[in-house]
């Protein structure tokens, strides 16, 4: 008998593991719709229509490196969905590269950025120097999950779902400018959504939430604070001598 719900235990969580991964690459492409609808009135919208063509290299290479991880996430999700694993992970390896510059190309548009706007006129110092920590923190979340997920990278379950917040963190950008159509709650219930699309499919299949979902919430809501440190007069100066000798 024991034998016999044993088999039955192991029939049940395969049958289950490729309906986990095809929720992840549902999830996946849902988090790609973000990028697109956030940044297209902004960027993609005007890109396509060769009107922002002549923004500096910097910005359009910052693009290209960020839709290549949506690529790439998409591409491993896909293999995973699939069962080719071997190559899940021979492309991880690379992976694991792309990541590192995703991070070193994001701190280097965090300040690109509003140096490009104060020389062109359109923010003051201050304006510049509040931007300053909102891509920081996105750096630094999306820097410290991933940098877990790789240290988990033979533990599947703990991954994933690593990797996912690890995106989400990157989806602050796109979510924040969607206010220019929503209400900032509406946007801040949109970067939230996939973490939270997340726990609610372990809920159903799995009846609990996996301990990494709500740690990884804790840590985005502290990521929050650095809105108001951004206005701050103590950041300010610190963000003002950041910025001073490129302006």
């Amino acid at each position: 008998m024991s034998t016999a719900l044993s088999s039955a235990e192991v029939i049940s969580q395969s049958a289950r593991k490729p309906r986990a991964h095809y929720f992840f690459l549902i999830l996946s492409i849902f988090m790609t719709a973000i990028v697109l609808v956030g940044f297209w009135p902004s960027y993609f919208g005007p890109l396509l229509l060769q009107e922002n063509a002549l923004r500096p290299l910097v910005i359009h290479l910052h693009g290209a490196v960020f839709i290549g991880w949506m690529t790439l996430l998409l591409a491993q999700v896909a293999l995973a969905a699939t069962g080719n694993i071997p190559a899940h992970r021979k492309l991880g390896t690379f992976g694991i590269a792309y990541g590192c510059l995703v991070l070193v190309m994001g701190l280097i548009v965090t300040f690109a950025a509003p140096i490009l706007h104060v020389r062109e006129g359109e923010w003051d110092l201050d304006r510049a120097a509040g931007f300053l920590p909102i891509p920081i923190g996105d750096m630094v979340l999306f820097g410290g999950f991933f940098g877990v997920a790789i240290a988990y990278r033979r533990k599947p379950e703990i991954h994933k779902r690593l990797m996912l917040l690890a995106t989400v963190a990157l989806l602050f950008a796109a979510a924040g400018r969607m206010t220019s159509f929503v209400s900032a709650p509406a946007a801040l219930l949109v970067w939230f959504s996939p973490l939270l699309i997340g726990m609610g499919y372990d809920i159903v299949t799995h009846r609990r939430i996996h301990p990494i979902y709500p740690t990884g919430l804790g840590v985005l809501l502290v990521g929050l604070l650095r809105i108001p440190l951004s206005a701050s007069a103590a950041w300010l100066r610190i963000g003002r001598s950041l910025l001073r000798p490129f302006i």
